[in-house]
């Protein structure tokens, strides 16, 4: 299967309480690239790219979140494979 891409913008209480570490780990473990950064306006951001099976796992624990976040919406979409990123970062 192709790999795919995906662009999260996640929304709720999601900065401050580890959600980019716990991001970056979980993407890694799951053989995801790409990078997780939080936004001004208090979202977290990610773009992944890889296997659509992971990239599911990724937004469904994304939904979640780590346990001292309180995510309230992840906009989810789907964007053209770029194989741009050798690895999953945290960017600033």
């Amino acid at each position: 299967m192709a790999p795919r891409r995906v662009h999260l913008l996640i929304r709720g209480d999601v900065q401050g309480v580890g959600f980019r570490g716990h991001v970056r780990a979980r993407a890694s473990a799951l053989g995801l690239r790409g990078w997780v950064r939080n936004l001004a306006d208090g979202r977290v951001e990610v773009v992944a790219e890889g296997e659509a099976e992971p990239l599911e796992l990724l937004i469904a624990w994304c939904r979640r979140g780590p346990s001292m976040a309180e995510v309230e919406e992840v906009d989810i979409r789907w964007e053209p494979y770029r194989g741009e990123f050798d690895w999953f970062e945290i960017v600033w």
